[in-house]
């Protein structure tokens, strides 16, 4: 099968789900009793979905006897692995809500690589020093990606709350102290893998890159997200920071963690046409 319909067939899959949860979850009149996290039919479309999505990810990574890995692939991943991540979880947690959020997303994520086809070269990607660290990365990347969906669904629910207007779909979320309590494990878990991702970044990038590390923008963004997050756990812990604050922080900090690479590989390629 040609490489765009794997692309065109994983964003359709996508697209057409979330068409269902918004019919069925946030409107029409199943909302008088909203269902009960996930379908067997609807996990297995999804899981098709991730299937086909990460096939189309190998592919643009791996393909041509090289390891690509431009800002588009690298959107493609994150969004992948997130959903993945979605997957997995809602197996254990009520996570109703961010199918609306993560599903669009992904479909245009998906279609990313093949209309913006990156060709920026990894060094050292056969070393397992390297892999190790891309690896750390991704995952980090993957967790805050979920982090941040999760506490716009949270600062939606809270806006709405506020205002003492809870659509149903809302009022069968968990209670927002449940859900901030999942926002934080999800951040503790990524912040170890980003500290150990830096760490490794600092101490080997002879090994890693090939060169020793370099203050330029990808750094600048990378470690000030890093702050952003210390700050924000360090708030938690010793000051109880929680609601509005703890939601703007976590999107704060991923915004310049997603700025380190996908944003400094998209300034390169697109805007100045460099690999």
């Amino acid at each position: 099968m040609p490489a765009i319909l794997l692309h065109l067939l994983a964003a359709a899959l996508y697209a057409a789900l979330a068409i269902h949860f918004w019919r069925t979850r946030w409107r029409g009149a199943m909302l008088a009793q909203p269902l009960a996290g996930l379908l067997p039919w609807e996990r297995l479309l999804l899981l098709g979905a991730l299937a086909l999505h990460g096939i189309t990810v190998g592919q643009e990574i791996f393909g041509g006897g090289a390891i690509r890995f431009g800002f588009s692939v690298a959107l493609s991943l994150m969004l992948w692995l997130a959903i993945a991540m979605y997957w997995i979880e809602s197996f254990y947690a009520r996570m109703e809500g961010l199918q609306m959020l993560g599903l669009p997303l992904a479909a245009a994520a998906v279609l990313l690589p093949a209309l913006f086809p990156g060709q920026h070269l990894l060094v050292n990607a056969d070393s397992p020093a390297f892999r190790t660290h891309f690896l750390m990365a991704m995952l980090a990347y993957s967790l805050f990606t979920l982090a941040a969906l999760h506490a716009l669904l949270m600062a939606v629910a809270e806006k709405h709350l506020h205002k003492g207007r809870l659509s149903p779909l809302l009022a069968s979320l968990p209670p927002l102290l449940t859900m901030e309590t999942l926002l934080f494990r999800l951040i503790h878990i990524a912040f170890v893998l980003l500290t150990l991702t830096l760490i490794s970044g600092i101490f080997f990038s002879e090994t890693l890159f090939g060169k020793a590390l370099s203050l330029n923008h990808k750094t600048v963004f990378a470690f000030t997200s890093w702050l952003i997050f210390a700050a924000l756990l360090i708030g938690r812990h010793v000051r109880g920071w929680r609601g509005r604050l703890a939601l703007r922080w976590t999107l704060a900090g991923f915004v310049f963690l997603l700025l380190a690479y996908v944003g400094t590989r998209f300034v390169l390629e697109v805007i100045f046409g460099r690999v």
